[in-house]
Protein backbone atom coordinates (compact mmCIF):
# COMPACT_ATOMS: atom_id res chain seq x y z
CA UNK A 1 0.00 0.00 0.00
CA UNK A 2 1.11 3.40 -0.59
CA UNK A 3 0.30 5.96 1.73
CA UNK A 4 0.25 9.84 0.93
CA UNK A 5 -0.31 13.23 3.14
CA UNK A 6 -3.86 14.37 2.99
CA UNK A 7 -3.03 17.98 2.01
CA UNK A 8 -1.22 20.32 4.08
CA UNK A 9 -2.21 18.32 7.71
CA UNK A 10 0.74 15.84 8.09
CA UNK A 11 -1.86 13.23 8.03
CA UNK A 12 -0.80 9.90 6.45
CA UNK A 13 -4.12 8.27 4.59
CA UNK A 14 -4.19 5.24 2.19
CA UNK A 15 -4.42 5.76 -1.43
CA UNK A 16 -7.46 4.37 -1.54
CA UNK A 17 -10.57 4.91 0.76
CA UNK A 18 -13.00 2.96 1.37
CA UNK A 19 -16.84 4.24 1.49
CA UNK A 20 -19.26 3.27 3.77
CA UNK A 21 -22.27 4.22 2.11
CA UNK A 22 -23.33 0.31 1.64
CA UNK A 23 -22.63 -0.48 5.28
CA UNK A 24 -25.59 -1.30 6.94
CA UNK A 25 -28.24 -1.10 4.19
CA UNK A 26 -27.64 -3.04 0.69
CA UNK A 27 -24.53 -4.80 2.65
CA UNK A 28 -25.61 -5.70 5.26
CA UNK A 29 -23.59 -6.03 9.06
CA UNK A 30 -22.04 -9.46 8.08
CA UNK A 31 -20.56 -8.35 4.52
CA UNK A 32 -19.64 -5.12 5.86
CA UNK A 33 -17.14 -7.02 8.15
CA UNK A 34 -16.06 -8.76 5.30
CA UNK A 35 -15.58 -5.69 3.34
CA UNK A 36 -14.03 -3.82 6.00
CA UNK A 37 -11.43 -6.48 7.01
CA UNK A 38 -10.13 -6.84 3.24
CA UNK A 39 -9.76 -3.54 3.21
CA UNK A 40 -7.80 -3.58 6.29
CA UNK A 41 -6.06 -6.53 4.99
CA UNK A 42 -4.64 -4.84 1.90
CA UNK A 43 -3.01 -1.63 4.22
CA UNK A 44 -6.24 0.74 3.88
CA UNK A 45 -6.52 2.59 7.15
CA UNK A 46 -9.14 5.47 5.06
CA UNK A 47 -13.00 5.26 5.84
CA UNK A 48 -15.48 7.26 4.48
CA UNK A 49 -19.12 7.71 5.31
CA UNK A 50 -21.81 9.94 6.15
CA UNK A 51 -24.79 10.59 8.53
CA UNK A 52 -27.46 10.51 6.16
CA UNK A 53 -26.27 6.89 4.67
CA UNK A 54 -28.23 4.10 5.01
CA UNK A 55 -30.31 6.25 7.59
CA UNK A 56 -27.43 6.44 10.23
CA UNK A 57 -27.06 2.88 10.14
CA UNK A 58 -23.39 2.74 7.78
CA UNK A 59 -22.17 4.80 11.03
CA UNK A 60 -23.26 2.50 13.13
CA UNK A 61 -21.75 -0.70 11.36
CA UNK A 62 -18.30 1.20 10.70
CA UNK A 63 -18.73 2.36 14.32
CA UNK A 64 -18.19 -1.30 15.15
CA UNK A 65 -15.98 -2.29 13.27
CA UNK A 66 -13.13 0.04 14.22
CA UNK A 67 -13.73 -0.35 17.66
CA UNK A 68 -10.28 -2.34 18.05
CA UNK A 69 -8.80 0.18 15.70
CA UNK A 70 -9.55 3.28 15.93
CA UNK A 71 -6.32 5.18 16.22
CA UNK A 72 -5.11 3.46 12.93
CA UNK A 73 -7.95 4.41 11.08
CA UNK A 74 -8.36 7.78 9.44
CA UNK A 75 -12.15 8.30 9.59
CA UNK A 76 -14.64 10.93 7.72
CA UNK A 77 -18.29 11.56 7.97
CA UNK A 78 -20.52 14.53 6.65
CA UNK A 79 -23.51 16.89 7.80
CA UNK A 80 -25.98 18.77 6.31
CA UNK A 81 -28.17 16.39 4.77
CA UNK A 82 -31.59 15.86 6.26
CA UNK A 83 -31.69 13.61 9.06
CA UNK A 84 -35.49 13.74 9.85
CA UNK A 85 -38.69 15.50 9.56
CA UNK A 86 -38.01 18.70 11.62
CA UNK A 87 -37.56 21.76 9.82
CA UNK A 88 -33.72 22.15 11.13
CA UNK A 89 -32.94 18.56 10.68
CA UNK A 90 -30.34 19.52 8.01
CA UNK A 91 -27.86 22.17 6.38
CA UNK A 92 -25.31 23.59 7.77
CA UNK A 93 -26.17 25.78 10.02
CA UNK A 94 -24.63 26.08 14.07
CA UNK A 95 -27.81 24.68 15.56
CA UNK A 96 -27.88 21.26 13.16
CA UNK A 97 -23.87 20.99 13.20
CA UNK A 98 -23.55 20.98 17.05
CA UNK A 99 -26.41 18.23 16.88
CA UNK A 100 -25.49 16.29 13.99
CA UNK A 101 -21.81 15.74 15.20
CA UNK A 102 -23.03 14.57 18.98
CA UNK A 103 -25.06 12.12 16.73
CA UNK A 104 -22.95 10.91 14.42
CA UNK A 105 -19.90 10.28 17.38
CA UNK A 106 -22.20 8.31 19.38
CA UNK A 107 -23.33 5.93 16.18
CA UNK A 108 -19.39 6.37 15.40
CA UNK A 109 -18.55 5.13 19.22
CA UNK A 110 -15.77 7.55 18.94
CA UNK A 111 -14.37 10.54 20.77
CA UNK A 112 -13.32 12.59 17.52
CA UNK A 113 -14.25 12.53 13.69
CA UNK A 114 -10.81 13.00 11.84
CA UNK A 115 -11.97 14.60 8.30
CA UNK A 116 -15.51 16.32 8.78
CA UNK A 117 -17.35 17.47 5.93
CA UNK A 118 -20.15 19.87 4.49
CA UNK A 119 -22.18 17.27 2.30
CA UNK A 120 -23.23 19.76 0.02
CA UNK A 121 -23.81 23.31 -0.52
CA UNK A 122 -26.46 25.64 2.02
CA UNK A 123 -27.30 28.35 0.27
CA UNK A 124 -29.45 29.69 3.29
CA UNK A 125 -26.60 29.67 5.74
CA UNK A 126 -23.92 32.51 5.76
CA UNK A 127 -20.19 30.40 5.65
CA UNK A 128 -18.87 31.98 8.23
CA UNK A 129 -21.80 30.63 10.41
CA UNK A 130 -20.73 27.16 9.27
CA UNK A 131 -17.31 27.56 9.64
CA UNK A 132 -17.21 29.14 12.95
CA UNK A 133 -19.13 25.97 13.96
CA UNK A 134 -16.67 23.72 12.90
CA UNK A 135 -13.79 25.81 13.86
CA UNK A 136 -15.53 25.83 17.36
CA UNK A 137 -15.49 21.72 17.04
CA UNK A 138 -11.92 21.46 16.50
CA UNK A 139 -11.14 23.36 19.25
CA UNK A 140 -13.44 21.24 21.20
CA UNK A 141 -11.70 18.18 19.65
CA UNK A 142 -14.53 16.83 18.31
CA UNK A 143 -13.22 17.03 14.85
CA UNK A 144 -9.45 17.56 13.79
CA UNK A 145 -10.18 18.95 9.68
CA UNK A 146 -13.16 20.40 8.48
CA UNK A 147 -13.72 19.70 5.11
CA UNK A 148 -16.40 20.56 2.21
CA UNK A 149 -18.21 18.12 -0.80
CA UNK A 150 -19.73 18.63 -3.90
CA UNK A 151 -18.29 22.65 -3.50
CA UNK A 152 -17.38 24.67 -6.40
CA UNK A 153 -13.86 25.94 -6.27
CA UNK A 154 -14.88 29.72 -5.87
CA UNK A 155 -17.09 28.09 -3.00
CA UNK A 156 -14.14 26.89 -1.66
CA UNK A 157 -11.60 30.03 -2.00
CA UNK A 158 -14.61 31.72 -0.10
CA UNK A 159 -14.60 29.96 2.21
CA UNK A 160 -10.81 29.86 2.74
CA UNK A 161 -10.74 33.64 2.58
CA UNK A 162 -13.31 34.07 5.45
CA UNK A 163 -11.47 31.03 7.47
CA UNK A 164 -8.07 33.13 6.94
CA UNK A 165 -9.28 36.82 7.46
CA UNK A 166 -11.43 35.32 10.94
CA UNK A 167 -8.61 32.82 12.31
CA UNK A 168 -10.54 29.59 11.89
CA UNK A 169 -9.80 26.44 10.81
CA UNK A 170 -9.00 26.09 7.33
CA UNK A 171 -11.22 23.72 4.78
CA UNK A 172 -8.44 20.73 4.65
CA UNK A 173 -10.16 18.09 2.22
CA UNK A 174 -12.63 18.47 -0.70
CA UNK A 175 -14.74 15.43 -1.81
CA UNK A 176 -15.77 16.24 -5.10
CA UNK A 177 -17.58 13.54 -8.09
CA UNK A 178 -14.95 12.26 -10.60
CA UNK A 179 -14.52 9.95 -13.23
CA UNK A 180 -14.35 9.13 -16.59
CA UNK A 181 -17.30 10.82 -17.90
CA UNK A 182 -17.51 12.98 -15.07
CA UNK A 183 -14.79 15.29 -15.70
CA UNK A 184 -15.37 18.89 -14.74
CA UNK A 185 -13.50 18.79 -11.85
CA UNK A 186 -10.36 19.15 -13.54
CA UNK A 187 -11.41 22.48 -14.89
CA UNK A 188 -11.00 24.49 -11.88
CA UNK A 189 -11.25 22.33 -8.37
CA UNK A 190 -8.26 19.90 -8.81
CA UNK A 191 -6.27 22.65 -9.89
CA UNK A 192 -7.09 24.57 -7.16
CA UNK A 193 -6.53 21.49 -4.43
CA UNK A 194 -3.07 21.06 -5.76
CA UNK A 195 -2.24 25.02 -5.28
CA UNK A 196 -3.43 25.28 -1.98
CA UNK A 197 -2.68 21.72 -0.88
CA UNK A 198 -5.78 20.71 -0.29
CA UNK A 199 -6.59 16.74 0.04
CA UNK A 200 -8.85 15.51 -2.36
CA UNK A 201 -10.89 12.37 -1.99
CA UNK A 202 -13.82 12.03 -5.01
CA UNK A 203 -16.43 10.12 -5.09
CA UNK A 204 -17.93 7.97 -7.48
CA UNK A 205 -14.68 6.92 -9.75
CA UNK A 206 -16.74 4.06 -11.17
CA UNK A 207 -19.58 6.48 -12.33
CA UNK A 208 -22.33 4.40 -10.53
CA UNK A 209 -21.78 1.82 -12.10
CA UNK A 210 -21.59 2.68 -15.37
CA UNK A 211 -17.78 1.66 -15.53
CA UNK A 212 -17.49 -1.31 -14.62
CA UNK A 213 -18.13 -3.05 -18.08
CA UNK A 214 -21.81 -4.16 -17.74
CA UNK A 215 -23.28 -1.51 -20.38
CA UNK A 216 -23.24 -1.73 -24.04
CA UNK A 217 -22.64 1.63 -25.90
CA UNK A 218 -25.85 1.95 -27.69
CA UNK A 219 -28.37 0.74 -24.89
CA UNK A 220 -29.08 2.91 -22.07
CA UNK A 221 -30.61 -0.20 -19.66
CA UNK A 222 -34.01 0.07 -18.30
CA UNK A 223 -33.61 -1.70 -14.91
CA UNK A 224 -30.63 -1.51 -12.42
CA UNK A 225 -29.73 1.69 -10.28
CA UNK A 226 -28.85 3.52 -13.34
CA UNK A 227 -32.34 3.50 -14.43
CA UNK A 228 -34.21 3.40 -11.25
CA UNK A 229 -32.27 5.36 -8.99
CA UNK A 230 -33.11 9.00 -10.44
CA UNK A 231 -30.19 10.64 -9.26
CA UNK A 232 -28.15 8.33 -11.05
CA UNK A 233 -30.09 8.06 -13.96
CA UNK A 234 -29.82 12.24 -14.52
CA UNK A 235 -26.58 12.21 -13.86
CA UNK A 236 -26.02 9.50 -16.19
CA UNK A 237 -28.05 8.98 -18.57
CA UNK A 238 -25.87 10.67 -21.65
CA UNK A 239 -26.19 8.30 -24.51
CA UNK A 240 -21.97 9.28 -24.95
CA UNK A 241 -21.27 8.09 -21.58
CA UNK A 242 -22.08 4.74 -22.88
CA UNK A 243 -19.80 5.24 -25.52
CA UNK A 244 -16.97 5.99 -23.44
CA UNK A 245 -17.77 2.96 -20.89
CA UNK A 246 -18.14 0.81 -23.69
CA UNK A 247 -14.37 2.10 -24.70
CA UNK A 248 -12.88 1.77 -21.54
CA UNK A 249 -14.06 -1.94 -21.23
CA UNK A 250 -12.44 -2.65 -24.17
CA UNK A 251 -9.37 -1.35 -23.49
CA UNK A 252 -9.16 -2.99 -19.91
CA UNK A 253 -9.53 -6.53 -21.59
CA UNK A 254 -6.83 -6.14 -24.03
CA UNK A 255 -4.60 -5.28 -20.86
CA UNK A 256 -6.24 -7.77 -18.94
CA UNK A 257 -7.76 -5.86 -16.54
CA UNK A 258 -11.72 -5.83 -15.33
CA UNK A 259 -12.69 -2.51 -16.23
CA UNK A 260 -13.75 -1.27 -12.87
CA UNK A 261 -10.08 -1.45 -11.99
CA UNK A 262 -8.72 0.82 -14.53
CA UNK A 263 -11.29 3.11 -13.58
CA UNK A 264 -10.08 3.42 -10.46
CA UNK A 265 -6.73 3.46 -11.26
CA UNK A 266 -7.24 6.38 -13.55
CA UNK A 267 -8.99 8.54 -11.09
CA UNK A 268 -5.83 7.40 -9.00
CA UNK A 269 -3.22 8.37 -11.43
CA UNK A 270 -4.53 12.27 -11.31
CA UNK A 271 -1.51 13.89 -9.45
CA UNK A 272 -4.25 16.31 -7.08
CA UNK A 273 -5.95 13.15 -6.11
CA UNK A 274 -5.14 11.86 -2.56
CA UNK A 275 -7.26 8.88 -2.84
CA UNK A 276 -10.51 7.87 -4.80
CA UNK A 277 -13.59 6.64 -2.99
CA UNK A 278 -14.08 3.30 -3.67
CA UNK A 279 -17.39 1.36 -2.63
CA UNK A 280 -19.28 -2.16 -2.96
CA UNK A 281 -22.03 -4.19 -2.46
CA UNK A 282 -20.04 -7.17 -1.45
CA UNK A 283 -16.69 -8.50 -1.18
CA UNK A 284 -16.45 -9.87 -4.80
CA UNK A 285 -17.41 -6.75 -6.46
CA UNK A 286 -14.93 -4.84 -3.85
CA UNK A 287 -12.19 -6.78 -5.08
CA UNK A 288 -12.07 -5.12 -8.68
CA UNK A 289 -11.24 -1.89 -7.00
CA UNK A 290 -9.03 -2.98 -4.72
CA UNK A 291 -6.69 -4.48 -7.62
CA UNK A 292 -6.14 -0.75 -9.15
CA UNK A 293 -3.34 -0.99 -5.80
CA UNK A 294 -1.73 -3.00 -8.41
CA UNK A 295 -1.86 -0.89 -11.39
CA UNK A 296 1.19 0.93 -12.43
CA UNK A 297 -0.52 3.83 -14.12
CA UNK A 298 2.04 5.88 -16.90
CA UNK A 299 1.51 9.29 -18.16
CA UNK A 300 0.84 7.78 -21.89
CA UNK A 301 -0.95 4.83 -20.67
CA UNK A 302 -3.42 7.72 -18.14
CA UNK A 303 -3.25 10.20 -21.74
CA UNK A 304 -4.84 7.15 -23.45
CA UNK A 305 -7.66 6.52 -20.96
CA UNK A 306 -8.29 10.31 -20.97
CA UNK A 307 -8.84 10.41 -24.66
CA UNK A 308 -12.09 8.35 -24.34
CA UNK A 309 -13.78 10.98 -23.05
CA UNK A 310 -13.91 14.62 -24.29
CA UNK A 311 -11.55 16.99 -22.04
CA UNK A 312 -13.65 19.76 -20.58
CA UNK A 313 -12.70 23.69 -21.70
CA UNK A 314 -10.89 25.39 -19.24
CA UNK A 315 -12.55 28.01 -17.38
CA UNK A 316 -11.93 30.79 -19.45
CA UNK A 317 -12.84 29.37 -22.26
CA UNK A 318 -9.73 30.21 -24.37
CA UNK A 319 -9.50 26.66 -26.27
CA UNK A 320 -6.76 28.02 -28.15
CA UNK A 321 -4.39 27.98 -24.73
CA UNK A 322 -5.41 24.34 -23.69
CA UNK A 323 -3.53 23.65 -27.32
CA UNK A 324 0.01 24.82 -26.95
Amino acid sequence: MKYRELGRTGVKVSSLCMGAMSFGGIADKAESARMFHRCREVGINFFDSANVYAGGRSEEVLGDLIADCRDDIVLTTKVVGRTGPDVNAGGASRRHIQIAVEESLKRLKTDRIDVYFLHNWDADTPIDESLRALDDLVRQGKILYPAVSNWSAWQTMKAQGIAQSQGLARIECLQPMYNLVKRQAEVEILPMAASERIGVIPYSPLGGGLLTGKYAWDEIPTTGRLAENENYSVRYGVPDYYRTAADLAAHARERGLHPATLAVAWVMAHPAVTAPIIGARDLKQLEASLAALDVDMTDEWYAQIAALSPTPPPAHDRLEERAT
